[in-house]
């Protein structure tokens, strides 16, 4: 690793300043180094990292899940127990009310432990399910997971005040199978909170951030005679010397970075949010301490993979769908096609509706579990595409660009990195520096390709070909925004 060499007055230059740029910076200021600069083409002074004020990023958002439900992948439920600490830590900070960031009172949490339910359609847990047991009890963390179906469990949830998120979606009353697994570690994060509380954080320890449409945006690398980087130039024509370049650009970074063909691609998810009138009873029925976060059918393919939260504190109620992912190939300088992000806050072409698809799901899944919704006039209020970067194995990629050892890429989040804000910047900062190596996610998470006959956990760059890319997708339209229609394909 050339980051080995580097000194604590070293320019360092990260593009890109959500969950993985963000927290790089804050773990090097709270290292030492003390001249870092985070440049990003969002304004997130004047948004707060609000989707709806005009923040586009995967990172911008209301919430977030976190859980420590990981399945075989013990190494992640590890990672998720020392960022629940840190989440915590950082709760306690805001409700001391030393220093708060812009926007905070001490009544605010980034950290809300209400649980996350993990639950299918089918009559028997799901093998993710099953495995997330085993190796918790393993972990002598067993007593964390609660299955629906279990009466002591049930008892339990009720002893320790989560008995509300053992059958939130109320399938008991109306005799239909509940089954699934309540992670009580869980629960949500708050996403455009989080990060304007790490983005002060790091401010105050003297972190540099540029927030400009120009003078933010990344327009290339800054060469020297002999190709090496040592900077890079921002489309304003400004230059930013650097000895370490961090690329944390999130669906932006594989159309900046093309050395990721393979390795990864930006792919869109849906979104649809519900806004809960103030006086609607549906207003307490969905707080965050009598509903959970949760994840349904996660691994079922096309026709599972929705997760959902309860009201954020406008009353605003969020729910999301990966099960199909879209890409929108546009060719690149170079003749190659590559996704390309485009949000409804996109210079030029715009994108304000889902796809059908996606649609579908979502009314299919509220009329079976949430029908009070409609019953109570509720409709659609907003939608958006969520870009995130997926990476062909579902893990991150931190490691240094082969042939440049001045540039360093933090991508590959694949929808599951955000609960790990407090302390991904650690892991990219160790990796920088070259500390513990040998450990587990920091080989996974190096530089790779599929190997030969393995099969992809995610199919990338099937460019025009993808019957999910969008110019073979059919889009809604507002009048599908209303619960009691059906949009048609």
């Amino acid at each position: 690793m050339g980051g080995r060499q580097l000194k604590h007055s070293d320019a360092i230059v990260i593009v890109g300043a959500g969950a993985f740029g963000l927290s790089t910076a804050l773990h090097l200021a709270l290292r030492g180094y003390r001249n870092v600069t985070v440049l990003d083409k969002h304004e997130y002074d004047n948004s707060g990292y609000d989707y709806r004020s005009g923040a586009d990023s995967a990172s911008s958002d209301m919430n977030k899940i976190i859980r420590s439900a990981y399945g075989s992948q013990v190494e992640y439920q590890d990672l998720s127990k020392e960022a629940i600490e840190w989440w915590t830590a950082w709760n306690r900070e805001i409700k001391a009310g030393k220093d708060l960031a812009p926007g905070l009172s001490t009544n605010d949490r980034v950290y809300i432990n209400n649980g996350t339910l993990c639950f299918t359609d089918q009559l028997e847990l799901a093998p993710f399910e099953v495995e997330t047991i085993r190796n918790m009890k393993a972990a002598g963390l067993g007593e964390t997971q609660l299955v629906t179906m279990n009466p002591e469990d049930n008892a339990s949830a009720q002893r320790r005040g989560l008995g509300y998120a053992m059958d939130p979606f109320r399938r008991r009353a109306r005799n239909k199978p509940n089954v699934g697994v309540l992670d009580t570690t869980g629960g949500v994060v708050v996403a455009d909170k989080a990060c304007r509380f790490a983005l002060h954080k790091a401010r105050r320890l003297g972190v540099k951030f540029i927030f400009h449409p120009q003078a933010g945006a990344f327009e290339s690398y800054w060469h020297d005679e002999q190709g090496n980087v040592v900077g890079v130039k921002t489309q304003s024509g400004e230059k930013h010397p650097a000895k370490k370049v961090v690329m944390a650009c999130g669906g932006w970074t594989p159309t900046l970075v093309p050395e990721l063909d393979g390795l990864c691609e930006t792919t869109a998810g849906s979104v649809i949010m519900l806004q809960i009138p103030p006086n609607s009873h549906l207003r307490e029925r969905f707080a965050p301490d009598k509903f959970p976060s949760w994840m349904w059918k996660l691994w079922d393919g096309a026709e599972g993979g929705l997760y959902g939260f309860p009201v954020d504190d406008r009353g605003m109620m969020k729910i999301g769908y990966r099960g199909t992912k879209y890409t929108n190939p546009q060719l690149q300088q170079d003749g190659k096609l590559r996704s390309v992000p485009i949000t409804r806050y996109t210079p030029g072409d715009k994108v304000t509706q889902l796809p059908r698809k996606s649609m579908q799901i979502f009314k299919h899944f509220l009329n079976e579990y949430l029908p009070e919704l409609a019953e109570n006039g509720i409709d659609i209020e907003l939608t958006r595409l969520c870009w995130y970067t997926d990476s062909f194995d579902n893990h991150y990629v931190v490691d240094d660009l082969p042939g440049q050892n001045t540039v360093m890429v933090a991508t590959g989040g694949c929808g599951h990195a955000f609960k790990y804000l407090p302390i991904l910047g650690k892991w990219v900062v160790d990796i920088m520096e070259g500390v513990e190596m040998d450990r587990t996610l920091v080989k996974k998470w190096a530089w790779r390709s599929l190997p030969e006959g393995e099969k992809p956990f995610n199919v990338l760059m099937q460019g025009n070909d993808s019957p999910n890319a969008f110019k073979n997708v059919s889009w809604t339209k507002d009048s599908d925004l209303k619960l009691g229609s059906q949009p048609k394909l």
